[in-house]
């Protein structure tokens, strides 16, 4: 069946009074065109008015939500010959009726599958059950059959009025919902009671002609000349009653249309106005003498066209009308175009979702009542039956989205909307798609958003890859497509990587420079890059970034030797990590100096850290004219181990003084194979005196140290502190001497010697009238140092016999506690089992504070201290003497 096209108008929200844009779809022998144009709601617009706003309908057009096609095959020879009347629905197949009174099943694309001849008047209504097993027909000469499509069994039925409606129950094929209404000037329901006869009584009668009746579970509900009723089946109760709004209206010229979207919701749409009605249950307070159900009218407004048959698509609404005739400058055939639009209902509004005009076959002949719209629920799919014309409108699919978006040249959403429903598409391929866009970005001049794209489009696809690169090569935009190659597991002919980077080397090293660092190597012929490199260096041969890529490239041709000599003289960074990931030690046994001068912290980790494979004594060597690195990669081997570089001690020391006197101190400390006469010559030659105290204390000539301090330095601070270290009464008898004939010596001495000497007898040698600066704080001090320690006694006394005292009692409370003893135990000297077998018997057994238990006659004879008895398995491990503490007896 042939596709029609559509376009969708402007979502807008509109009042109750209000004129929505639309968009026309023309039908011409089954295939549509579509064509924009506004419905003349808006009165007293001029020409250039409207050609304004259809250019801005045209710019922000949104996507057609329905689709249209003509139902064709057998459809259109029905239909030349006759026309429809009416039409039922059921998600397995169709029944048309027509008026000559025929009615046609049909399959879902219109063949003829069976013809039935019911009257040689108009078919007025066809109802259906829920399985489609069971059909009903009315007639306009008053002619009523229900029966089964399967099976002999019916009701057929004469009367004498026209019969407009007639619904069967839904599970009519039920034995025990056997029922069924018809509609004329009343509306009677027949039921087929336990004799298998048909039961008729009359529901509601006296209103008019019955227009239009639905049936849906245990509600029925109907139109006529004065509004729409519902009856509950179930309970035998008429609910509510519906008026109609615009009784100016002809009921058979405006026909009611009554839809249920569930078993509770019913819309109805009559002349301009859309009531959508809710059926709920009263509460058992609210009964008395009420239906247990009322209907709530949750949304009602009026439209600006005349309702001719409604539906429901999910929250929304499907309506199809015609316009008003009412604008006097649209020409005729316009304003009896039949359209479908998609609502979104409001309490009290509604909004426009999409909405389309369409030309039907002889539309102009149509009037409102000419036109139905019935719905698949299984399948959302929408009937628009007019007398010679039946479309199909269904909800667009993921290929018509597509479609859509690829017409609109908004290829990266349809690419993006092909990827996320690529299992659901049929019609469409992803690749295509993407080759489109990359084409449609390649137009536009927008080569690196084309070119990032082949990464997804192309995949794995070597062959257009490479067609792709030689047409980035015609337009002059390798470099665009460069960095999306591929470079995995998927990879192209060397020749398209060395293509790209010839390009690039012709024009732009930086970039050619990033490429071979970002591809691997055995995308191209190495041997071939390297000599294209090496032709450029001719002409430029301090390049760095060519001398880099040069090294890199050496790198990867494993020519390791090569690239460190680039590396070594660019002074690049990479030349560490080269060396430890290549293993090139070997190759800088006689390029120390130019590690140490290009970085000294590095390249001296770095020798240390692999001593196994460039000796101490081989850097050494490097290094013995280069004596201040020398001294920096000496100095870093001794704080890692003090014996290491032993042999290098005595010349360090040389080293420290030339180059680092603030570390020579702690080295000459630290170091025990450090030769001290050769250290001492060097201090007392270059004055140094810190360390010349130093080496003299060490080599045991304290009183020699103590003088270079007094006399040299003048510290008596140091001094005193050079006093204590040596803890020898000698030094501080120097000490004082030296001291006692100058004053700011004698404080500091006060100030300080309380804790290692007797002030007093440095108290005794001061002068009588000897002026000594702060003397009272220092005595003030002496005193104070004197009453702290007796205090610090006194207190180390008091704990000292709080835990005698304490250790006491815990040893008391041990040695009272008492000790089991059962057979288990044995005697330490005949080990036999300290209790006799037989318990009458008299015995006697001694059990010492340590456990060790005897029987008494096994224990040695009492030691040297009258009534005291010691365990003599202690006393000989020499644990010390243990007491017996219980003796039993019996």
């Amino acid at each position: 069946m042939p596709d029609f096209d559509d376009k969708s108008a402007h979502k807008k929200d509109h009042p109750p009074c209000s004129i929505a844009n639309r968009s026309l779809a023309f039908f011409y022998g089954g295939f549509g065109a579509v064509a924009s144009s506004l419905l003349s709601g808006l009165k007293g617009r001029k020409p250039s008015e409207e050609s304004t706003d259809d250019s801005e309908e045209e710019d922000s057009e949104e996507e057609p939500k329905l689709k249209y096609e003509r139902l064709a095959n057998g459809v259109t020879e029905i239909l030349q010959k006759d026309a429809a009347s009416c039409m039922t629905v059921h998600d397995k197949f169709l029944a048309l009726g027509t008026h000559f009174g025929k009615v046609f099943l049909l399959d879902i694309q219109g063949n003829l599958t069976q013809k039935f001849d019911i009257s040689p008047v108009k078919i007025n209504q066809i109802s259906l059950d829920e399985s489609g097993e069971h059909m009903g027909i009315c007639s306009e000469d008053g002619k009523v059959q229900v029966f089964g499509l399967y099976t002999r069994e019916g009701f057929h039925e004469n009367f004498d009025c026209p019969v407009k409606v007639v619904a069967l129950h839904p599970r009519f094929s039920s034995s025990n919902y056997k029922q069924f209404v018809t509609g004329g000037n009343k509306l009677l329901l027949y039921e087929k009671n336990w004799l298998n006869r048909w039961k008729t009584s009359t529901l509601h009668e006296g209103e008019g002609t019955i227009t239009n009746v639905q049936w849906r579970a245990n509600l029925i509900a109907w139109a006529n000349n004065m509004g729409v009723k519902i009856y509950d089946i179930s309970t035998k109760q008429r609910i509510t009653n519906v008026l109609r709004d615009n009784v100016s209206l002809r009921p058979d010229m405006y026909p009611c249309s009554l839809c249920w979207k569930d078993n509770s919701t019913l819309i109805i749409g009559w002349g301009s106005s859309i009531k959508i009605c809710v059926v709920k249950e009263r509460g058992h307070a609210e009964l008395r003498d009420l239906p247990s159900r009322y209907v709530e009218i949750v949304s009602a407004f009026e439209t600006e066209f005349f309702i001719s048959g409604l539906a429901p698509l999910a929250d929304q609404l499907v309506t199809l009308y015609f316009v008003k005739e009412n604008s006097d400058h649209m020409e005729e055939e316009f304003r009896a175009r039949p359209c479908l639009d998609i609502i979104q209902p409001l309490p009290e509004g509604y909004e426009e979702i999409s909405s389309d005009a369409l030309t039907v076959r002889n539309f102009q002949e149509n009037e409102c009542r000419d036109y139905r719209l019935e719905h698949s629920e299984g399948e959302s799919l929408y009937y628009i039956i007019s007398p010679k014309d039946i479309v199909v409108a269904k909800e667009r699919d993921q290929d018509d989205h597509i479609d859509w978006l690829l017409d609109k040249k908004k290829y990266e959403e349809a690419l993006m909307a092909a990827e996320i429903s690529f299992k659901n598409i049929k019609r469409h391929e992803v690749q295509k798609i993407g080759m489109a866009y990359i084409n449609h970005l390649v137009e536009k001049g927008d080569y690196d958003t084309a070119a990032r794209k082949c990464q997804k489009v192309l995949g794995k696809n070597m062959e257009l890859w490479e067609n792709e690169v030689y047409r980035f090569k015609t337009i002059g935009q390798l470099k665009a497509i460069s960095q999306y190659l591929p470079r995995g597991d998927l990879r192209l002919r060397p020749a398209i990587y060395e293509m790209i980077l010839h390009e690039f080397l012709k024009s732009d090293y930086e970039g050619f420079a990033t490429l071979i660092r970002e591809w691997p190597g055995e995308l191209y012929n190495n041997m071939t890059i390297v000599q294209a490199v090496t032709d450029h260096l001719k002409k430029d041969p301090t390049n760095s970034t060519l001398l880099t890529t040069l090294a890199e490239l050496y790198t990867y041709d494993q020519r390791y030797d090569r690239a460190l000599e680039i590396y070594l003289r660019l002074r690049h960074k990479d030349v560490y990590q080269l060396i430890h990931k290549h293993d090139l030690f070997s190759s800088i046994e006689d390029k120390i100096v130019l590690l140490m001068d290009f970085d000294k912290e590095k390249a001296v980790d770095m020798l240390l850290d692999n001593e196994d494979k460039i000796s101490i004594d081989r850097v050494v060597e490097e290094l013995r004219d280069r004596p201040e690195l020398l001294h920096i990669y000496l100095h870093k081997l001794f704080k890692r181990d003090h014996h290491k570089g032993q042999r290098y001690h005595e010349r360090q020391i040389g080293l420290y003084a030339e180059y680092d006197r603030p570390n020579l101190l702690p080295f000459l400390r630290d170091s025990i194979h450090c030769p001290l006469e050769k250290a001492l010559e060097i201090c007392q030659e270059r004055n140094f005196v810190e360390e010349t105290v130093f080496l003299l204390s060490r080599m045991g000539n304290c009183r020699r140290a103590l003088q270079m301090i007094m006399e040299e330095l003048e510290d008596v601070d140091k001094a005193i502190e050079f006093a204590k270290e040596q803890d020898d009464a000698e030094l501080w008898e120097d000490l004082i001497s030296y001291s006692i004939d100058k004053p700011p010596f004698i404080t500091g001495l006060l100030n300080n010697i309380g804790t290692h000497v007797d002030p007093i007898l440095l108290i005794h040698r001061i002068k009588e009238g000897m002026e000594i600066p702060n003397l009272r704080d220092s005595l003030v001090k002496i005193l104070q140092d004197y009453n702290l320690q007796i205090l610090l006694r006194e207190g180390c006394k008091k704990i000292l016999v709080a835990d005698s005292l304490s250790l006491l009692q815990k040893m008391q409370r041990t040695q009272m506690r008492g000790v089991r003893v059962d057979e288990e135990n044995i005697c330490e000297s005949c080990h036999a089992s300290i209790l006799p077998s037989d318990m009458a018997q008299n015995f006697s057994v001694v059990v010492f504070h340590c456990r060790h238990m005897f029987h008494k006659e096994c224990l040695p004879s009492p030691g040297t201290i009258p009534g005291v008895q010691f365990c003599n398995i202690c006393s000989a491990k020499r644990r010390g003497p243990g007491s017996g503490i219980l003796e039993m007896k019996k």
